[in-house]
């Protein structure tokens, strides 16, 4: 593979005002020889997102734009595929922040490893309080377990990584993202990659900076959100749980238990809330180091809300929402070729 391939650069956007120019301004000034082009699918959006958008196709050649009517990530990055040309198909987000040499990095790792998809590190950085909270809360192993894409880790095949860069013929012969995954779609294309005998290969070497959400009930959505589909996930494929995964809905289960005994029966049921409050309190204090006081003091905040939104979020998630997905599998496609 050359290290000067031409790359398509594709982003599902929506409600992205905030970041979304600083976000192409990182694609633009990456350190790489090869032609790009950058190709922006905008959703329904109720800020500047879409103003913003045409006049960065002004401003640039490189970059244009398409609809994405449904607002779904899954049906932007399709629709984002499908306009694109190039033989390595990179995907940001509208909030994250490309390393200088990411995408020299990661073509040159597509070569030496083989893999189909090649991701790294989801850096998460605030730029309040608020968000360096979040932030610290998500890169430490309280906060997402052992998440090699959120806390780092060595080299090696994953069952997913962040976002990805892609080489395009495996996106076309797994015929791209299965647009009912709302959430997860990352994990269900690259589990089709990879049952279809490719590889996914994560490298710490691949770095995206990451804007965290910016408020308490932005967060709960978020993870809300993660947790429902997670179990979809689950239900979608029997194999791909874990004790990281069961960890926030036990804990939900269990603090609720215990304010019930304790309210009703004994103050003894207490504990079980107090101890986690304990815990998180004290696992904030090394995830904290080097910052702010106020950042620190909401880390504890962020992290309960982390957790008790994503174990609520798997909780409920309903059963018919799997069974549609699962009704909308598609076999993996054998790759035919490395």
């Amino acid at each position: 593979m050359n290290a000067t391939l031409a790359v398509s650069v594709i982003m599902p956007v929506l409600n992205e005002e905030r970041h979304l120019r600083n976000s192409v301004r990182h694609i633009l000034e990456q350190e790489y020889d090869g032609e790009m082009e950058v190709v922006i699918a905008i959703g329904p959006s109720s800020d500047r997102t879409e103003e913003i958008a045409a006049e960065l196709v002004r401003e640039d050649p490189r970059i244009h734009t398409v609809p994405n009517p449904t607002g779904r990530t899954p049906a932007a990055l399709n629709a984002a595929i499908k306009a694109s040309r190039h033989p390595i198909v990179v995907r940001v987000d509208g909030h994250g922040m490309l390393s200088p040499n990411y995408i020299a990095t990661a073509v040159r790792l597509l070569e030496e490893t083989g893999a189909q998809n090649v991701g790294g590190i989801m850096h998460a950085e605030g730029e309040n309080a608020w968000e360096d909270a979040v932030a610290a809360a998500m890169t430490s192993k309280i906060g997402v377990g052992n998440a090699a894409f959120h806390t780092g880790g060595e080299a090696a095949p994953a069952e997913t990584v962040y976002l990805g860069v892609f080489r395009r013929e495996a996106l076309e012969q797994q015929g791209g993202y299965n647009e009912e995954f709302i959430r997860a779609q990352d994990w269900e294309l690259n589990f089709r990659i990879r049952e279809a005998g490719g590889l996914i290969w994560f490298s710490p070497e691949l770095k995206v900076q990451y804007r965290p959400r910016p408020s308490v009930k932005a967060l709960a959505k978020q993870y809300k959100d993660y947790g429902r589909w997670r179990h979809v996930v689950a239900r979608y494929h029997a194999g791909s749980i874990n004790l990281r995964y069961l960890a926030p809905p036990t804990a939900v289960c269990a603090i609720a238990a215990g304010i019930v005994v304790g309210a009703a029966l004994t103050p003894w049921g207490f504990v079980v809330p107090a101890g986690y409050l304990a815990a998180i309190v004290a696992g904030s204090v090394p995830a904290g180091k080097g910052l702010s006081l106020k950042a620190r003091a909401q880390i504890p905040v962020a992290l309960a809300t982390m957790h008790m939104s994503w174990g609520f979020g798997f909780l409920t998630s309903p059963r018919s929402l799997a069974k549609k997905v699962i009704a909308s599998r598609r076999p993996a496609v054998r790759t035919t070729k490395v």
